[in-house]
């Protein structure tokens, strides 16, 4: 009879016990005192799993979760990828000040809200879960097709329109391929003043597991606040947001390794 190899079996007690605790990370000192394990054995277990993509940490003291190639393989439910963005976006609003919010599709000519984070002091723009943003809102709809093949998103476009909420709006299907250009090359999308002349946005996308957008982070604010002289900041902030995601859910970024 075949003996258990004790190796493996640690770095399945080790998984098990990052499992236990996810989407919430485990510090080292917990795997250590709780598994039993040699401080050396447990970080040379969790080299090998984390060289795989089977564990993933952000530093030590952030501690340990299930990595990225483990996710892809298992698959998640739509309950713990809300948990993850969830738990991101509490974090991106404190940083960034204003509200963040997560949409995914609804339907072929909107986007829904699934989660969202916001300060809990002053006058504030705000959404609710639920609310609907139409197909052509600016900042949003940039970060979900900026990836989007070009004729698709021409056929989206002819089938939809380009509403011109503002006199800032870019309505122009040639300009708006110029600026899904500059999106994808920054990994944000911007809109100043071009939903609401009070307001301005900017967003990101969550990718999945074969690189396609499937989910967009949000964040809007008065544009006497967000504006053209700090509007890259907090875009920057949002995407580095939005790829933490991705890593955690088991998604993959186009040109990533």
């Amino acid at each position: 009879m075949a003996s258990d190899v004790p190796a493996v079996t640690n770095a399945v007690r080790v998984l098990e016990r990052i499992a236990r605790d996810w989407p919430d990370s485990v510090a080292s000192g917990s795997l250590i005192e709780d598994l039993g394990l040699n401080r050396s054995t447990c970080y040379n277990i969790l080299g090998t799993l984390q060289r795989a993509g089977w564990v993933a940490s952000r530093g030590d003291r952030t501690g340990w979760s299930l990595g990225p190639r483990l996710l892809s393989l298992t698959g998640m439910s739509t309950e713990m990828v809300v948990d993850v963005v969830q738990q991101e976006l509490d974090d991106l609003s404190q940083r960034l000040g204003f509200i963040a919010f997560a949409v995914q599709r609804h339907g072929a000519d909107e986007y829904a809200v699934l989660a969202k984070a916001e300060r809990g002091q002053g006058i504030r723009i705000t959404v609710s879960i639920g609310d609907t943003f139409p197909f052509s809102a600016p900042a949003i709809m940039r970060a979900f097709h900026a990836w989007s093949d070009a004729d698709e998103v021409d056929r989206q476009v002819k089938r939809n329109g380009l509403k011109a909420f503002t006199s800032e709006t870019v309505t122009k299907p040639a300009k708006l391929r110029t600026i899904l250009k500059a999106t994808r090359e920054r990994g944000y999308g911007i809109s100043v003043r071009e939903y609401d002349l009070g307001q301005s946005g900017v967003a990101a996308p969550v990718f999945d597991s074969r690189g396609r957008v499937a989910l967009v982070l949000c964040s809007l604010a008065f544009s006497s606040e967000l504006n053209e002289e700090n509007v890259d900041h907090a875009g920057t902030l949002i995407r580095e947001c939005g790829l933490r995601i991705t890593a955690r859910t088991g998604g993959v970024a186009p040109g990533a390794d």
